[in-house]
């Protein structure tokens, strides 16, 4: 009886494949893309672990392909940007003639602020 789970293509290892790897010679270039639909003769499937320290020959690039379906984890400048738009919005803001709101004009439909929420006028019918 034949096993419908794919195996890593590497000599000893019997571990699931999660990963296709796919020489491109003309460029140079080795992708590394998620497990392919369909096992094709040209193409290796590797592990977790062999995918994860895949090295490529001296002069060769490596493209790594991501599915899209893995969480993405938000690097260290993207949680700062988004620390720094919460301060901002959470910033009183000076409002009057004269002041330090940057010279922006007030809205005639704005009756209050709290933070980054504006409760505004109905207009008049």
């Amino acid at each position: 009886m034949v096993s419908p789970v794919r195996r890593c293509s590497r000599t000893a290892c019997g571990r699931p494949a999660v990963a296709t790897l796919t020489y491109v010679y003309a460029d140079s270039t080795a992708v590394l893309g998620p497990l392919a639909t369909y096992a094709e003769p040209h193409c290796y499937d590797l592990c977790a672990d062999h995918s994860a320290r895949l090295t490529a020959p001296r002069g060769w690039d490596v493209v790594r392909l991501t599915d899209g379906s893995a969480p993405a984890h938000p690097s260290g400048d993207d949680l700062e940007a988004l620390a720094n738009a919460v301060r901002e919005a959470a910033r009183p803001h000076d409002r009057g003639p004269g002041g330090a709101g940057g010279g922006r004009q007030a809205d005639p439909m704005e009756t209050g602020r709290r933070g980054h929420l504006r409760v505004l006028r109905s207009p008049e019918p």
